[in-house]
């Protein structure tokens, strides 16, 4: 197997578990969803642990939220968790389940 064909094969693998693209050829779907579901808890976790303030501030709304960020705008392979978080944090003030921020923490996201 070529580098190419490998590198093919993992960009769809990632499509599949980031993005909720088709299963690669080999892959059994129901099994890549509830690995797509894992690890979008897993990110959920990274960001309640990377911005607490935000966690804390929706309690159990979180969660939910999260999953529903989530499904309109997927993690993307090359991005990092900080900017995932702060995309996240901009989704809430946007859709009006948080406040918007004070001018210190609207520079800082857009530092990120």
């Amino acid at each position: 197997m070529s580098r190419a064909d490998l590198a093919r094969q993992q960009a769809e693998l990632l499509q599949a578990l980031l993005s909720d693209g088709p299963a690669p050829s080999g892959f059994d779907t129901s099994r890549l969803r509830v690995e797509a579901n894992v690890l979008r808890r897993k990110h959920g976790r990274v960001l309640a642990y990377q911005r607490p303030e935000v966690a804390e501030a929706l309690g159990e709304r979180f969660g939910p939220l999260f999953a529903e960020f989530t499904a309109s705008r997927p993690k993307r392979d090359t991005e990092r968790s900080g900017a995932y978080a702060d995309a996240f944090v901009e989704w809430l003030i946007a859709n009006g389940h948080l406040p918007k921020p004070k001018r210190g923490l609207r520079a800082r996201l857009r530092r990120r």
